[in-house]
């Protein structure tokens, strides 16, 4: 562990591309593999109608229960998921692939539908945790590895589901929400988009299309200077810059981003990383997740317009290296979060140097 903090530490003097290693994609790894399956602690944001209803975190989500909680579970799973696609000699593959197997059986994947399927549950994680969903069945379904076809099968159900959500939910949206935590609903449509596209579901396309510019169409100066509030881990302002980037044809984003936020085209655009207090407090923590958000916005606006945005590249490795070292620091508050973060910031470089 010591090693691979000296690595991260290299990268934030600018020694070090921002390009995965091996022994950094092993280390990364370990974070989620190690809680995949540890029910405890555990938190439950379930809605009780009676006592019958209660039961053990694995009886409830036996796909999504280790982690802390259901939506960490799920971009833990895509974390490896990734990692897998990316790494074919991942040191501890076949550990990966036999809990991947355990957790996204076909019989457990029910479950988990079942329980979505209540009446009384139709706003469980919505809309962060049913984002990620979609983002662990795109991995799945663009995976080589032969053990994905299978899950991608099994945890089909279960996104289609989550996809009719989106289309009954988002109509009745009047008003976005704006904040930079888990109901955030710019960063809710992003990887939604991204699986749209990939499976070619124009009707779910449209859908994001209508309800993003009819929610963000009209925003204007978007004020930079009240982030970050105290325990954000999104970044309100580059969220929604990322999914209007998504959506719109270039001529138009470039217009819109230019009312939205003027400043980000300047060469010499400036942004405070987040700092955080102590990384033992769950809530605090947040704000390297934060970091991990404009980072991986200021990557994905670099890779689609490199002529207005290559400026931002400095500024996006000033925030994913600062908040590197939290992912290595033992603290279960962050760390089995924070490695799926740190992992999309990665995924956003790797993809603008393809």
């Amino acid at each position: 562990m010591k090693y691979f903090l000296v690595g991260l530490l290299l990268f934030s003097n600018g020694i070090l591309a921002q390009k995965l290693s091996v022994e950094q994609a092993n280390h990364l790894a370990t974070l989620p593999l190690k809680c995949l399956q540890q029910e405890y602690p555990n938190k439950l944001n379930q809605l009780l109608l009676d006592s019958t209803e209660i039961n053990s975190p694995q009886k409830l989500h036996p796909a999504f229960y280790g982690c802390f909680d259901w939506h960490s579970s799920v971009h833990g799973h895509w974390s490896l998921v990734y990692l897998l696609n990316n790494f074919p000699v991942l040191a501890n593959k076949n550990e990966i692939i036999d809990k991947l197997k355990t957790n996204l059986s076909k019989d457990n994947i029910q479950v988990e539908l079942d329980y979505f399927s209540k009446n009384h549950e139709k706003s469980f994680e919505r809309t962060y945790g049913w984002n990620w969903l979609l983002k662990l069945q795109l991995e799945l379904e663009v995976s080589k590895e032969p053990f994905a076809k299978e899950l991608a099968q099994n945890l089909k159900p279960l996104s289609d589901l989550i996809i009719a959500r989106y289309a009954e939910f988002l109509p009745k949206l009047l008003y976005p929400v704006r904040a930079g935590t888990h109901n955030n609903t710019a960063f809710g449509l992003t990887f939604a988009w991204d699986y749209a596209v990939f499976s070619n579901n124009k009707e779910f396309q449209n859908l994001i299309i209508e309800n993003a510019k009819r929610l963000f169409l009209s925003d204007e100066n978007c004020p930079i200077n009240w982030e970050p509030s105290g325990t954000d881990f999104l970044s309100p302002c580059m969220e929604e810059i990322g999914i209007m980037s998504r959506i719109l044809p270039e001529k138009e984003f470039l217009s819109w981003l230019k009312k939205f936020n003027k400043n980000i085209f300047k060469k010499d655009f400036k942004w405070e990383v987040a700092r955080v207090s102590d990384r033992t407090d769950g809530h605090l923590v947040h704000l390297d997740g934060l970091n991990f958000s404009r980072a991986w916005n200021f990557y994905h606006l670099i890779k689609l317009y490199p002529k207005h945005f290559a400026h931002l590249k400095q500024l996006a490795e000033k925030h994913l290296n600062f908040s590197l070292p939290s992912v290595v620091d033992g603290n279960y508050e962050g760390e089995h979060w924070l490695a799926s973060f740190a992992l999309k910031a990665f995924e956003e470089f790797d993809s603008k140097n393809k």
